[in-house]
């Protein structure tokens, strides 16, 4: 099958600026790939260089970890548990555009091995301004074999934090787990 990607640019929707949509058309059915958001993303770097360098990069990170998880948090309140992870996937990608949060679907990791860049496989669900992993999962349970996934995509793309989202819970809270390296 041939996959059909392409950008459109579309005003952003609660935020100033134009965003950038990667869709794939491919099988008829439009599929959210990434956003990223041009001006918006300009904005808030020019807001972020005003700060004081008091602010360590904790603050920062935990200022966007609290933001996707708002946005998982209302997906969820909309769907409740039960569906599938790629349900929870696309719902998120859309509340996180919705919110002008730059992100990427199925951001594929490769693997650095001595000079040789190895693509093997791995994709991160999504990479939410190319500083925070976001890990899905709708199971039973969150077991250790789901952190160690988060943990080594957190080291293989040298970030330090990574969020883990289990959506098969009653109330989300319960289902997320946030790894800081």
């Amino acid at each position: 099958m041939v996959t059909s990607k392409r950008w459109l640019t579309k005003k952003c929707t609660g935020v100033a600026g134009r965003a950038e949509i990667e869709i794939n058309v491919a099988g008829g059915n439009p599929v959210i790939l990434g956003v990223r958001h041009s001006d918006c993303r300009a904005q808030i770097d020019k807001k972020a260089a005003t700060t004081k360098d008091t602010k360590s990069t904790k603050v920062e990170f935990d200022e966007l970890s609290k933001r996707v998880i708002g946005c998982a948090i209302e997906v969820h309140r909309h769907l409740g548990p039960g569906l599938l992870e790629s349900t929870y996937e696309q719902c998120l990608a859309h509340e996180l555009n919705r919110n002008g949060i730059t992100f990427q679907l199925q951001h594929p990791l490769p693997v650095q091995y001595k000079e040789v860049r190895l693509d093997c496989g791995y994709r991160i669900d999504l990479l939410v301004e190319d500083r925070l992993i976001v890990e899905l999962k709708s199971v039973e349970k969150i077991k250790g074999i789901h952190e160690a996934q988060l943990l080594t995509y957190i080291k293989l793309a040298d970030l330090k934090i990574g969020l883990l989202m289990n959506f098969n819970v009653t109330q989300l809270k319960d289902g997320i787990k946030r790894f800081v390296l």
